[in-house]
Parts: structure tokens; C-alpha cells; sequence
């Protein structure tokens, strides 16, 4: 059995072959997953997907940085409402990304502290986004008045970095992507981390793996079945197994029910 923590299914680029997608990461072992949203564009796809399929779905909504400069004022009260629809719902992906010029840095963190508050209001897991801005999200949750469950998905910072971010509470997901070997030292770095605090995901249809993880070729994009092949390297890496693992992501999660 496998849970893949993190991925996109509402992407559009998955447009018409999410049923066939489903069924063939079901015949891989998958028997959860969580679906990030990033905006209120895709956030109606990812209800759609949760309740049609409320035994291998959990859906997480939230304001990712790369799209904060896209939607209307009042972008809060609605992801707010998506989440009180959804009680068992994540909020992610959102965060804080200094590779991006656009939008602002200053709007980013604005946005990111306003979801951060409401996840914690409301006790919700918390998908997280980072690239090039480990200081600035460290004083971000350091300076919080509370926080929620947090991962840091698809992690890339350093050791240092994440043991500071493990004495806040955090999680961490391994993907694909580091299995490629330019990635040799994150490699490392996952093997250093607390290991009951790793979780797997595909970030599909991002983060394509190396090719020879890649059984379930999808049109040059990362199909999210492909967490089977991803998968033993983990377990190799780590030493965590598969019931560590999928008791781990259903207590992150909340997980109440998955298909079997």
C-alpha cells in the first residue's frame, strides 16, 4: 500500500484522463492520495475529484505563490469556505518562492502568514512550498502565534535548514525528482532528517523522475502511478517500510478512510 502525499490531478493537463490515471495508480498499490490546489481556478476541480472519489482523495486548497498576483480580494473567505466544506481537507500548496521575480516578495508573505493563521484556526495539515527562501519562511514560523501540522513538500533546503524546521514541528516529502543523480546530496540530506518525519509524493504531473522510474509514461509528464518505482527507493534510502509509512501520512493527514 501506498500514499502519495502530495500531487496536482486537478492540473488541466490532466484533462480527460483522470479516470484512466486513477484506476492505474490504484493497480500500482496507491490506495490514498492528497490533491493540492493552487487557486481558486483549480480548487472546484479538486471538490469535484474529493467527492467523487472520498476514499482516495483527501483535497488541500490553497493560494500558491507563484498565483497570488491572479485572483480577486477576496480569495480568503473563499479558500476559507472550501475548507469549512471539506472538514477533513489540507491547505496547500501555498508558501514562499524567491526563484520567482513576480509576484512581489513582501505580497508573497503577506498572503502565506494569512493562510498559515487560518490553517491554524482551523488545526488543518499544511502543504508548503520553498525554493531559494529557507530564511524567510523560518522567520515566518518562528513568529507565528500558532502553527499547524506543516510539510514541506518536495524538500530542497539543507541540513541546517531542516533540522530547524524539524524543532517547529515540521514533516518533510521525498519525490522523484531527487532520484536523479545531479541530486546525490539531497539524497544525503533525507538519510540526516528525522526519519519519522518523511513522507513520499509524486508532485505529478511535475517533478518527472529519472526514466528508469518512470513505468507509467504519461506524455512527457510525471504520472502519479509512478510512485511505486519512487517508492523503493525511498524505503532503500530511508530504511522506513511501508506500514511506517502509510501510518505516518494517515496521522499527518488525518486519514479517516482509504481505499483498499
Amino acid at each position: 500500500m501506498l500514499i502519495d502525499s502530495h500531487n496536482h490531478l486537478a492540473d488541466p493537463r490532466f484533462d480527460g484522463k483522470r479516470d484512466r490515471i486513477i484506476e492505474e495508480m490504484k493497480s500500482a498499490g496507491i490506495v490514498h492520495c492528497v490533491v493540492n490546489g493552487t487557486g481558486p481556478t483549480d480548487w472546484p476541480i479538486v471538490a469535484d475529484l474529493a467527492e467523487k472519489h472520498p476514499t482516495f482523495i483527501t483535497p488541500s486548497f490553497g493560494l500558491h505563490p507563484w498565483r497570488i498576483h491572479d485572483f480577486p480580494d477576496d480569495w480568503l473567505p473563499s479558500l476559507a469556505e472550501y475548507l469549512q466544506r471539506f472538514p477533513r481537507a489540507g491547505l496547500g500548496e501555498c508558501g514562499l518562492d524567491r526563484w520567482m521575480t513576480e509576484p512581489n516578495f513582501s505580497s508573497q508573505i503577506e498572503v502565506f502568514e494569512k493562510q498559515l493563521a487560518l490553517a491554524a484556526k482551523l488545526n488543518r495539515p499544511t502543504t508548503i512550498h520553498c525554493l531559494k527562501a529557507w530564511g524567510a519562511l523560518l522567520d515566518c514560523l518562528r513568529s507565528a502565534p500558532a502553527l499547524p501540522p506543516i510539510l514541506i513538500h518536495s524538500f530542497g533546503g539543507s541540513l541546517e535548514t531542516g533540522r530547524e524546521l524539524a524543532k517547529l514541528g515540521a514533516y518533510f516529502s521525498f519525490s522523484g525528482v531527487f532520484l536523479d543523480e545531479r541530486k546525490a546530496k539531497q539524497l544525503d540530506i533525507f538519510t540526516l532528517l528525522p526519519a519519522d518525519r518523511l513522507l513520499l509524493e509524486t508532485d505529478a504531473p511535475n517533478m518527472l523522475p529519472p526514466a528508469d522510474y518512470q513505468k507509467y509514461p504519461i506524455e512527457g509528464l510525471n504520472h502519479p502511478a509512478n510512485l511505486q518505482g519512487i517508492s523503493r527507493a525511498f524505503f532503500n534510502l530511508t530504511q522506513i517500510t511501508i506500514d511506517q509509512h502509510v501510518k505516518r501520512s494517515v496521522k499527518f493527514f488525518k486519514i479517516d478512510d482509504f481505499s483498499r
